[in-house]
């Protein structure tokens, strides 16, 4: 399994890139969300269900998460999934 960081929400916001915190809605839209975590368990971002074809996924409130499993290790930062899928 590839390294991985978990980022904590805090009002609604991760801390992606050094300094920069952005709304947790952007991270269903990031290439290098790999996993949310709701009521403590790990489920697929919606990027990455959407990505890898997982279209039985749960659908996943992005107000309801507490913390993203991103795999953005260089601190490129948000990446939007629709320049992968398009």
């Amino acid at each position: 399994m590839s390294e991985t960081r978990r980022l904590q929400v805090v009002r609604g916001r991760v801390e992606c890139t050094t300094g920069e915190a952005v709304p947790i809605d952007r991270c269903g839209f990031c290439v290098h969300s790999a996993r949310v975590v709701v009521k403590g368990k790990e489920v697929p971002s919606p990027a990455r269900a959407y990505c890898s074809r997982c279209r039985d996924a749960e659908r996943v409130d992005m107000g309801t998460v507490e913390a993203v499993v991103c795999d953005d290790l260089s601190g490129e930062g948000f990446r939007s999934i629709t320049n992968v899928i398009s």
